[in-house]
């Protein structure tokens, strides 16, 4: 078998590849070549390459001069984590169980804590989703005597506001807790980084193009692709009631899709764009969790991974902004409207806090538990949004999200009495013949 980093380059680079393509024919319909999505896409990776490509041809040549036998200095220690990784055969030990679910406790100490784990998923999910909303689609700085104020228009800067705190409280939680003794090499977590961070920027950037709710329904729809790069990365296999509730989301979010038809031409062009945006995000985000599911064979905890993965995307991020001037002009907005400077503080702290309720919530009650919260979650949100911002859905529109809904419950149901029944299987004694 090739190592992993060879057989999924050409995949991510499609993936880096599609969006452009497809949004070429935009750049001849916009006024200002600066406002195109494709060319501030473009410039992102650019950023990104300038830091990728030197790190590439360092981790060859260390391999080439087989740096691990011959390496020495302050700098070996340093060297072996990023490129080769820790022995995992040392007399340490490799790994520390995770807390198991405690089920002797009482079923109200349980229940308190299942309402604690749904309040701060949804509490921390659906306040990052007002906010972004709120971020993305409306003006800073208006004022009653006509003045419309300015619009915030850099996503990556808000991805690496997003990061830079998500890396200061994994990396707390690495120091405070204990954990697992980590073995993969450091530079394997950029792939993830990479995609990680093009799927958050498309995710922001999409809101400039489309409303919230369709942006969360097509989220909801991403088990699809998810699956397709679980074939192509991780060569699974998935049943038949996969793919057919597989199917009844793509029907759903299509009926969707279409019960919101544009008359004009430019809002026609503005949904198509959101439309190539979302797919970009969605590509990227199923290669992310793929390519996650294989690092994790390496035993490290989901904070580890966390850290690892919000290390790299803060130096692609911030080495972007750098070098296109877009953090000084982010941080001069931020100076400019305090009310923007708390929007993007709380947002980030939001994402955090969310992705610690998310491990949290795995290991007390399991993902299937999970897995509903955060589906009641996207409904919630999208109910929120048409509350908040005024977004009209009509009744094909409604059916829709709810074929998507049933669809997503339905996984769930399918998923928990699969995992039941192998349980029960695998606890049968043996009969004797």
């Amino acid at each position: 078998m090739p190592p992993l980093h060879r057989s999924v380059c050409p995949v991510l680079l499609l993936c880096l590849c599609t969006p452009l393509v497809a949004g070429i024919g935009e750049t001849l319909l916009l006024e200002s070549w600066q406002d195109v999505w494709v060319f501030r896409f473009f410039l992102n990776i650019l950023g990104y390459s300038t830091i990728i490509i030197p790190g590439y041809l360092l981790i060859h040549y260390f391999k080439r001069i087989n740096y691990l036998e011959t390496g020495r200095g302050i700098c070996f220690p340093l060297i072996k984590a990023c490129v080769f990784g820790t022995d995992s055969k040392s007399t340490l030990p490799d790994e520390v169980t995770e807390t198991p679910r405690i089920e002797s406790t009482s079923p109200s100490w349980q229940a308190v804590k299942l309402v604690f784990c749904a309040a701060g998923l949804q509490g921390s999910y659906l306040t990052w989703g007002v906010l972004q909303e709120r971020v993305m689609t409306r003006s800073y700085g208006a004022s009653e005597d006509g003045q419309n104020g300015e619009r915030f228009t850099d996503s990556q800067f808000l991805v690496f506001m997003n990061r830079i705190l998500a890396l200061t409280v994994s990396g707390l939680c690495c120091v405070l807790f204990k954990q697992p003794r980590h073995t993969s090499p450091m530079y394997k977590y950029s792939f993830a980084s990479i995609s990680n961070v093009l799927s958050s920027w498309c995710q922001y950037e999409a809101l400039k193009y489309i409303s919230f709710p369709t942006q969360v329904l097509a989220k909801a729809s991403k088990v699809i692709p998810v699956m397709l790069m679980g074939k192509l990365v991780s060569h699974k296999s998935y049943e038949y009631w996969e793919y057919f509730t597989a199917v009844l989301i793509s029907v759903g979010v299509s009926m969707f899709l279409l019960s919101s038809s544009s008359s004009t031409k430019h809002a026609t062009i503005t949904t198509f764009s959101g439309i190539i945006i979302l797919a970009g995000y969605i590509v990227f985000d199923s290669f992310t969790s793929n390519w996650q599911d294989e690092l994790f064979r390496h035993k490290m905890s989901s904070v580890q991974m966390m850290f690892g993965v919000n290390l790299f995307s803060c130096l692609l991020t911030v080495g972007s902004l750098l070098e296109t001037g877009a953090l000084f002009d982010s941080l001069a907005f931020m100076g400019r409207h305090s009310e923007f400077a708390a929007h993007a503080a709380l947002l980030s702290l939001c994402s955090a806090c969310g992705q610690l309720f998310i491990f949290y919530t795995i290991a007390q009650f399991g993902a299937a538990i999970f897995t509903i919260i955060m589906t009641l979650r996207q409904a919630f949100a999208i109910l929120l949004s048409c509350l908040l911002y005024g977004h009209a859905i009509s009744s094909t529109g409604i059916f829709g999200v709810a074929v998507v809904f049933f669809a997503l419950f339905l996984r769930v149901y399918a998923r928990s009495r699969v995992k039941k029944s192998s349980k029960k299987s695998a606890q049968a004694p043996l009969q004797k013949v």
